[in-house]
């Protein structure tokens, strides 16, 4: 993967991450004053694959609301933290 495909990765992930909305509102009025030429992205086979497979999800019913993957995020991350806690315990 190229080096400006992980940064903008990176950026991506962190963007998900934000649920500020004055935050975002002022990264979205910095990215819309920047001099960026508008410019097709172009993406990765990695990319167009994983958009691919995205659509036949779709297509076939494969989805979770928002608020139910919130809520399995949750129970995985109190499950790793319980996971680590008993390593700690155990050594």
């Amino acid at each position: 993967m190229a080096q400006v495909d992980i940064i903008r990765n990176g950026i991506i992930d962190k963007l998900l991450t934000i649920s500020d909305k004055e935050y975002l509102m002022a990264l979205l009025r910095l990215v819309n004053n920047s001099a960026v030429p508008n410019e097709k992205i172009k993406l990765t086979k990695e990319q167009k694959l994983m958009l691919e497979m995205s659509e036949t999800d779709i297509q076939q019913g494969r989805m979770i609301s928002q608020s139910d993957l919130d809520k399995n995020d949750l129970e995985w991350l109190k499950g790793s933290s319980l996971d680590r806690n008993r390593c700690k315990t155990t050594s």
